[in-house]
């Protein structure tokens, strides 16, 4: 019985390995359908990025309640899974509580230490549950969260508190046997733990039989649960636990007010302006298009940020176009742009690694001209982004594109090119002009 256990186990892990490893290869591949973009300046600072925003989530405490909370499910999640590796090798090997013996009274902090943190992340996650579908704060009651998304949230956290259940009621059903001396729970005495023997009362009245069944089916549950979690975080948008650290590294560090442009353009205006310096003999080259349109002309980069946001709304609730009721929302630029390259990824899957246009862009199928056009490009979605998401770059490389590639722009907007181009500033005033009015004043 013991022998088909183990390998059954290691069936399940091994399933599980090689699904999630199929879903990340997709996902790199996805990200990887942006072009080419270097980024490997300061490296000192952008590993101190991951440390204070990433591992540190910084940002988060900008709201020291909520960031207090997300720490506790975040901390809480990844070091509880410390003791996953125990329940690996002692499926694998058959053995019960491996590290047990070995670590002694280590071992017993360890697990206690691990109590707490759970029932901190149920305390948080029930708290999380209650803002998103009790009070039902702003942000998470937008029509950019209809449909899967909201439900996304609330099963990952409700996952979490289920998990961590059965994490305490296991440990509470495995030192009720020791106590009772059952078999080879007793081997290995490790004492009662801090919280799970709080659920003691409930149990004895279970018989020695029954608790094995109990413990041994949390177990199960267990690790199964937290290998379903692995394999549901590439279609969920928890996968900002994974990619917020390599997004973190690779933030772009210029101050949030430099926007990039593109070198051939502003060569085309110094050469209008110093036509002595312009190249002769054709030796530039134009650019073969401006700005985005599919997924395909952002960077790496930006496909990167998609994939790893976290949906928070923090960035919308930030917007002042979004706030004063105008179409565009951050949130949504990031997750539509994460379904368009999810979409096309899907016919990649379908052509054996070829893509074969639908008829569709990001651009007007994801993304519409307004919601373009009401980005007052403050930087404030990307101040407000707790993973180093940078939303208003997108939108600028869209809108650069409808502007220079299809000329598609407001009269207002067309008005303040002309003005830019014939009198060097967005006025209709000629530049020999400009001053007249100190003369006026002195006058």
């Amino acid at each position: 019985m013991q022998i088909a256990q183990q390998i059954l186990f290691i069936l399940i892990s091994g399933a599980a390995v090689l699904f999630f490893s199929k879903n990340a290869k997709q996902i790199f591949r996805n990200i990887r359908l942006g072009r080419d973009e270097i980024i490997n300046d300061q490296p000192g600072r952008r590993w101190r990025n991951v440390l204070l925003l990433a591992f540190g989530q910084k940002k988060m405490f900008r709201n020291p309640t909520v960031a207090v909370l997300h720490f506790f499910v975040y901390a809480g999640f990844v070091i509880i899974n410390l003791e996953v590796l125990e329940i690996v090798l002692d499926g694998i090997f058959g053995t019960h509580r491996l590290f047990a013996a070995p670590l002694g009274g280590l071992y017993t902090f360890l697990i206690n230490s691990f109590e707490l943190l759970a029932v901190l992340v149920i305390i948080a996650c029930a708290i999380f549950l209650i803002r998103r579908n009790i009070i039902k704060l702003r942000r998470f009651i937008s029509k950019d969260l209809d449909g899967w998304p909201r439900s996304d949230a609330n099963y990952i956290l409700a996952t979490e508190i289920i998990l961590m259940t059965l994490f305490l009621t296991m440990n509470a059903s495995d030192t009720l046997l020791q106590n009772r001396g059952v078999g080879h729970y007793a081997d290995h005495p490790t004492g009662n733990f801090l919280f799970s023997q709080m659920l003691h009362p409930l149990l004895d009245g279970v018989g020695n039989g029954g608790l094995e069944t109990i413990e041994r089916i949390c177990w199960w549950l267990h690790i199964i649960g937290i290998f379903g979690f692995l394999n549901y975080l590439p279609y969920s948008k928890h996968l900002h636990i994974i990619l917020a650290f390599p997004n973190a590294y690779f933030a772009k560090l210029q101050p949030m007010g430099k926007m990039e442009n593109m070198p051939s353009i502003q060569n085309e205006v110094l050469y209008a302006m110093q036509p002595e310096l312009a190249p002769t003999g054709g030796e530039t080259e134009p650019p073969k298009k401006f700005g985005a349109k599919d997924v395909s002309d952002l960077s790496w980069k930006n496909l990167l940020d998609a994939y790893s946001c976290t949906e928070c709304g923090r960035c919308s609730a930030a917007c002042p176009a979004n706030l004063t009721g105008k179409a565009l929302s951050p949130r949504k630029i990031m997750m539509d742009t994460r379904d368009r390259a999810d979409d096309i990824g899907k016919i990649m899957n379908d052509n054996k690694g070829e893509f074969k246009d639908d008829g569709k862009s990001l651009l007007h199928d994801y993304i519409t001209v307004e919601e373009l056009r009401a980005c007052t490009t403050c930087n404030a979605c990307v101040q407000e982004c707790p993973v180093s998401i940078n939303p208003l770059d997108i939108i600028l490389q869209l809108r650069r594109y409808l502007v220079m590639e299809e000329s598609n722009s407001p009269q207002e907007w067309t008005s303040m090119f002309g003005n830019v181009e014939n009198n060097f500033a967005p006025w209709k005033v000629s530049p020999d002009d400009r001053d007249k009015w100190t003369t006026e004043i002195s006058g």
